[in-house]
């Protein structure tokens, strides 16, 4: 099972939802097929942590990630739903 759901899928962009009672355990670092914008529709200090970086925080601007790189979000307050642009 998906440690999300997707509210919304369209050939441009997906809206994705976490609940905030997620356990941490379950993001995992993970790749994607595809490169993707990812911007915050909602949720508190969420962040996102790619491969040999630092995690920045989701709350300040939308965030390029390149296909086939390593990531993972980083648990934050309340439910975090993402528009999700794939490329």
């Amino acid at each position: 099972m998906r440690p999300y759901k997707d509210i919304e899928i369209t050939d441009k962009y997906i809206i994705r939802e976490f609940n905030e009672n997620i356990d941490p355990i379950e993001l995992m670092w993970h790749r994607d097929r595809e490169d993707r914008i990812v911007e915050i529709i909602e949720g508190i200090d969420w962040k996102v942590q790619l491969e040999n970086q630092l995690p920045i925080t989701l709350a300040n601007s939308p965030i390029f990630i390149p296909k086939y790189e390593w990531h993972r979000v980083i648990k934050g307050t309340g439910n975090l739903k993402l528009k999700i642009h794939k490329k």
